[in-house]
This record gives structure tokens, C-alpha cells and sequence, in this order.
């Protein structure tokens, strides 16, 4: 059974140390229920959450839009993409939501220096507009794709 599509299921990456589960996968969880909500039931069109290592050693997910939660000092998935994304929002150099959207593979970066930040920076991608751009981009409709 097909459990995710690379075209629409968005893979959501948290840290795997101890720190990142306690601090950011509530936070992953969130934007995880907010994707689903607007994926209206469709089986793929949904969130699913994983850790950086594991998204890290599976390639085969590489091709799914995803969305780090955390800074670098905790995902490895922001950690390389730090340097790459450019800063789409920002807020006093405490907040950050890192994008590039019109990538063919779609990425994000949602982080701050401490855990109320990266859980800012998921609130500012979700209310600010940045997901629905994002979900509209990647769920659009698809020639072959019956809905």
C-alpha cells in the first residue's frame, strides 16, 4: 500500500536528539495538522512528521517537498540548507522561515534561536500565507491526476 506521494505529501523533518523531540516536533505536529486540514481528506495530500537522521538516510524521500523545523544546531536537514535558502521572513535575527518555493523540489526552513522562536517561525509560515503558497504550488491540479 502507497502510504505518500513525492509530489504531494510534505515531508515535515524535526531533529532526533532528545532536545528536538521535546522542543520542536510540537511545533512540526502543528504545521503537520494545518497541512492536513487544507489537504481536505485527499489521501496524499497531507503531512507526515520524521526525523532529520532518518530523512537524511532515506534518498527516496528527497524528491517530497519538505519543511525543517529547528536550527541547524539541532536538524541536519537545516544544517544544509542554511546556507542555501534565502530568508524569505525574519524577525530581529531571533526568527527565521527560510524558503525557496519555486524550486522544482520544494524546501523550507523554520527556525529560531531558542524553541518559542522555531514555533514563531511555524506560526509566521502558516498565518503569514507562506504555506497556502506553498500547498498551492505543489497541490495544483496535475494532467492524469483524477480528484
Amino acid at each position: 500500500m502507497k502510504l505518500i506521494d513525492t509530489d504531494e505529501t510534505v515531508v515535515i523533518v524535526t531533529g532526533s536528539d532528545i532536545r528536538a523531540e521535546e522542543r520542536d516536533r510540537p511545533s512540526a505536529y502543528h504545521l503537520k495538522q494545518e497541512i492536513d486540514r487544507r489537504g481536505g481528506g485527499q489521501a496524499f495530500r497531507r503531512g507526515v512528521v520524521v526525523g532529520d537522521a532518518w530523512f537524511l538516510d532515506n534518498r527516496v524521500f528527497h524528491l517530497n517537498p519538505a519543511i525543517a523545523v529547528g536550527g541547524p544546531g539541532v536538524n541536519g536537514l537545516s544544517q544544509q540548507l542554511a546556507e542555501t535558502l534565502p530568508v524569505v521572513w525574519r524577525l530581529e535575527e531571533r526568527v527565521f522561515v527560510q524558503a525557496d518555493l519555486a524550486a522544482e523540489v520544494k524546501r523550507v526552513s523554520l527556525w529560531g534561536v531558542d524553541a518559542a522562536a522555531t514555533a514563531q517561525a511555524v506560526e509566521t509560515f502558516i498565518s503569514q500565507g507562506f504555506l497556502d503558497d506553498l500547498l498551492g504550488r505543489i497541490w495544483r491540479f496535475r494532467s492524469g491526476v483524477f480528484v
